[in-house]
């Protein structure tokens, strides 16, 4: 697939190979040292339309990974007059920089910008803001990840990394205001090149760490951060990227001229599963027009679930198609890590990994913090969300304490051989919605519907009483819900059916003991399964709270979540 016009009239050129598309129908070490168990926090960045990817469990040397890495002493600043934290989990912050410099502060070949990432020519272009924020709470005893984005506009008393205010400004410009503050102090005489830039981008990092955690009264407990070329290079290192969409999208290139600045992507993609190579991964998170996501939120929102949904893709590609098994993948992958990330000089990597395993595996939720009203301030006026802090954080304690509330309590210590042992409870009995036989069920979702995924629907039947097979996006794009079985799982099927309104069928190619649920379009849900008055759920912390849109699980559909 090629582009021939590119943003701002430039010829565009699709780079890393073809972009191929599936409808929605559709380790080891050197011999002279042992390998340790890390976490290798994969983090990719658009030119300012930033989004963070993953972490995944490897084998790796921890010396190999370390050494090398740009480190950050911001945090020490910010952490001492910071919010407490009530027990022992960990909030990390995920920084998208919309910059088109080096580390050292020299410019990415403008060439490379303008051809292979699409995103201008000029370097200044997008300063130092960071245009994307991602707070993630670990719960101290495992369990769910919950992840809010910070929307880059809302308007917030910004804060200098000493706690001085800076002034109500976009919370994205916390960190180019306070770099720009830094680079004219007393404090920057005698520093030049690598070493000013490096102390400015510190000022701006502390101060956007403060600035976040004023806004939502959460401490900062360690911070990731990489900008425009850092998430080329990691797309690139792990392409094809898998993206699912719940509509086609085409959002054609508007050249820059006298009177417009030129806007689209030129990216052009069918419903369903795309395979995405590193230009195209960046045009789908960096797409801010036509992206009506049909919840009556904004271009701005739409796009952040794209970032969140292509976090989940990527989470998943680590964790099972093979890569962190690949030496040579996960050598190259290290190398972009090492090139392109900034992480705080307090963060044991290796630690961490032992921390968060759910983190590692995949098992997080994404949701995005809403705002009162959108308005106009400065000079000349830009578009601004208005936000009330004290909502906000009252919605981020309730996420955060409700995800520590389900947490597994900690494992209780061993107890010696022969003394008193924990009764385990007794099984609930049956009724009489559980299984009369067993069976598999497999679930696919062709379903566009707030709320309805493959995986949602897999718990439900798992409450039933029937095994969890296979997850993931539908093969076919049927109107009506299908329920087919293979030799021997006709009971179990008929009860399935039943809950859908629909009835089964037998399928030579359904194998023994097994029932294939395919969710069709219309599918909006089972309304049994809709409380008279909700409240929220146990398992999702986020349910029923003020958000922009439904919430992104990076474990549903088969670990490819389909936005719109």
């Amino acid at each position: 697939m090629s582009i021939e016009d590119g943003a701002g009239g430039v010829g565009r050129r699709r780079s890393g190979g073809q972009v191929t598309h599936e409808a929605a129908d559709g380790g080891p070490t050197s011999g002279r040292r042992s390998p340790l168990l890390i976490a290798g926090r994969v983090v990719a960045s658009t030119a300012g339309f930033a989004v963070f990817a993953a972490s995944g469990v490897v084998w790796y040397e921890y010396t190999s990974l370390t050494d090398g890495m740009t480190t950050s002493n911001a945090i020490a600043e910010t952490k001492k007059d910071a919010p407490k934290h009530l027990d022992n989990s960990v909030n990390l912050l995920l920084i998208g920089l919309d910059s088109r410099k080096n580390m050292d502060g020299s410019d990415v070949d403008p060439s490379i910008v303008e051809n292979e990432l699409h995103a201008g020519r000029d370097s200044e272009i997008g300063g130092y803001n960071t245009n994307s924020l991602i707070l993630l709470h670990i719960p101290a005893g495992g369990g769910k990840v919950q992840a809010v984005s910070i929307p880059r506009d809302d308007y917030v008393m910004t804060y200098s990394g000493n706690g001085t205010e800076m002034g109500m400004a976009k919370i994205k410009e916390a960190y180019g205001n306070a770099k720009d503050k830094f680079d004219k102090s007393p404090k920057a005489k005698g520093l030049k090149g690598p070493d000013l830039e490096k102390a400015g981008r510190d000022a701006g990092r502390a101060a956007t760490i403060r600035t976040v955690q004023r806004f939502v009264d959460q401490p900062v407990d360690h911070i990731a951060e990489v900008n425009l070329m850092g998430f080329y290079d990691i797309a690139d290192a792990l392409k094809p990227i898998d993206v699912c969409l719940t509509h086609p999208v085409d959002d054609p290139i508007i050249s820059r001229t006298a009177t417009h600045e030129g806007s689209g992507t030129g990216l052009k993609l069918p419903a369903g599963v795309s395979h995405l190579n590193a230009a195209d991964a960046l045009s789908f998170v960096r797409q801010r027009h036509n992206l009506d996501d049909g919840h009556g939120n904004s271009d701005d929102f739409a796009r952040t679930h794209r970032q969140q949904a292509f976090i989940s893709s990527v989470m998943h590609k680590l964790k099972n198609q093979g890569v962190i098994n690949d030496l040579g993948a996960m050598q190259k992958l290290f190398g972009v890590v090492q090139k392109d990330l900034v992480i705080d000089n307090e963060w044991n990597v290796l630690d961490f990994a032992q921390q968060a395993p759910a983190l590692t595996g995949g098992n997080v939720e994404f949701n995005t913090l809403t705002f009162d009203k959108p308005d106009k301030k400065g000079d000349p006026p830009q578009d601004v969300n208005i936000v009330t802090p004290a909502k906000i954080q009252k919605v981020v304690k309730q996420v955060f304490g409700g995800a520590d509330a389900a947490a597994p309590a900690p494992a209780p210590a061993d107890t010696p051989s022969g003394g008193p042992t924990a009764t385990p409870a007794p099984a609930p009995a049956p009724t009489a919605t559980h299984a009369v036989t067993p069976a598999t069920v497999d679930v696919y979702n062709a379903s566009s519907a707030a709320g309805v995924s493959s995986s949602n629907e897999a718990k439900v039947l798992v409450g039933m009483g029937f095994k969890e097979g296979a997850t993931g996006p539908a093969h076919t794009k049927s109107k009506t819900t299908t329920v087919t079985y293979g030799k021997g799982a006709k009971e179990a099927a008929d009860q399935i059916a039943a809950r859908y309104g629909v009835t089964a069928t037998e399928s030579a190619s359904t194998g023994a003991g097994r029932v294939v649920v395919t969710l069709g379009t219309s599918f909006d849900g089972v309304a049994s399964d809709r409380p008279a008055a909700p409240t929220p759920a146990a398992n999702d912390p986020a349910a029923n709270l003020p958000m922009q849109g439904p919430g992104v699980d990076a474990q549903s559909d088969g670990g490819i979540p389909c936005v719109f």
